[in-house]
């Protein structure tokens, strides 16, 4: 039966954010990043939000000054910045063409799965296996004149995933994608309960985003470093690259008789799995939880990042509706969902500072008024979790009903 969160969706009332329309990035309104976010909700819930959207200010900087500093460099370099405003109109037609997957090409090889056993302190199923998987990644990028400089990174070139399995028959899977710069296993498995979910009776398959973890070049000063700061022609390509690994790891799961999977991820992992939304249409289920949808508006409330604005400005030539268009091809509101909208659900946090409960709202009008389970806590401190775990469990089993009578009509 499923349980009334804290916070209702209705309670949400926020009448200065402005309804999305297309082309989003020029119809959303400039000074989008500092709309403010209302909540209806009783003096305890009040103090909640509050109380843990000022935690998340205050360690929100902290991510913005390592994450500035590892752009700086390359953004000064003038060279590099004529380079730049090159490169980015390569993905010009792939965004005017009006299908994702001119750009996210499906992968065409099928490169063998190896599998290794995981350390003694990450999860161990007394009732089936945990495996690291990894792959050497055919991925190439799209624009020629960065293939050398992205196949550079030589440890990116290799996919990792762990993977859970219960004895027996593969079962339906959850596939989890982590955030900017919080790739351990241990540290997701923890953090979202992963354990609890497999005891419900779902393997799960825990994603390494590319530039994170092992795919870490040795010189980046922190996993994930990479992933933003060689500028927007590179995160083009590192996007495809995200989402071309993990579309191979599903492959395998299906090879292997899965017989369903479906997404969830926090942050920009939440991001990722709403655009694998537009791009798999076979997910059963798709849950991002408190997902950013607009880059350039989610740096534009970041201190000390937003001060790097001007610099954006002169080095891609382009106002800031243009910067956004930089980072549409990738944007889960650039393009429609394949997942049923009765298999789309968002989870917010209430008092997240990180990725905004705008951008919540966002993608809950862009999903044609999905359901949102918000809770009274911020980016990593998840107030009142087992409630919306409880609601997780409950959509995700109805999800896969709905879809087990549609494959047999």
């Amino acid at each position: 039966m499923t349980e009334w969160p804290r916070i209702k969706p209705t309670d949400y009332c926020n009448e200065d954010l402005p309804t999305l329309t297309q082309p989003w990035w020029r119809t959303l309104p400039r000074h989008f990043h500092a709309l403010p976010d209302h909540f209806l909700a009783d003096n305890d819930t009040r103090w909640r939000i509050d109380y843990t959207a000022s935690l998340d200010t205050v360690a929100r900087t902290g991510l913005a000054c390592m994450a500035g500093a590892a752009a700086l460099p390359a953004s000064l370099n003038v060279k590099q910045q004529q380079e730049e405003r090159e490169l980015v109109r390569f993905y010009e037609p792939f965004l005017d063409c009006g299908d994702p997957q001119q750009f996210f090409t499906a992968p065409q090889q099928h490169p063998v799965i190896q599998y290794h056993p995981v350390a003694r302190y990450h999860f161990q199923p007394e009732d089936g296996q945990a495996h690291t998987l990894s792959f050497r990644s055919p991925f190439e990028p799209k624009n020629p004149a960065l293939r050398d400089r992205y196949l550079a990174h030589k440890r990116n070139r290799t996919a990792w995933a762990q993977y859970w399995k219960h004895d027996g028959e593969p079962r339906p899977t959850l596939i989890m994608i982590h955030g900017f710069v919080a790739d351990p296993y241990w540290l997701n498995t923890r953090w979202l309960a992963l354990p609890w979910f497999y005891k419900q009776g779902f393997d799960v398959l825990l994603y390494t985003l590319p530039f994170h973890g092992r795919r870490k070049s040795p010189l980046a000063p922190f996993s994930g470093a990479q992933f933003f700061s060689q500028g927007m022609a590179m995160l083009n390509e590192t996007f495809a690259h995200a989402i071309h690994d993990l579309r191979i790891f599903m492959n395998h799961l299906r090879e292997g008789g899965t017989p369903a999977m479906g997404a969830t991820g926090i942050s920009l992992g939440g991001y990722s799995t709403a655009l694998l939304s537009s791009l798999e249409k076979d997910l059963a289920f798709a849950i991002p939880n408190v997902p950013l949808v607009t880059i350039m508006d989610l740096m534009k409330s970041w201190f000390p990042v937003n001060l790097q604005f001007p610099l954006f400005h002169k080095v891609y030539d382009t106002d800031f509706a243009g910067l956004r268009k930089l980072t549409a091809l990738h944007s889960p509101l650039t393009w429609p969902s394949l997942v049923p909208q009765s298999a789309r659900m968002i989870i917010g946090g209430a008092g997240d500072r990180f990725a905004p409960p705008k951008h919540t709202d966002l993608l809950r009008q862009h999903w044609d008024d999905c359901h949102v389970h918000w809770f009274p806590g911020n980016h990593m401190l998840h107030l009142d979790q087992g409630s919306y775990l409880r609601n997780m469990r409950d959509f995700m089993r109805d999800a896969l009903q709905e879809r087990s009578v549609e494959l047999s009509a």
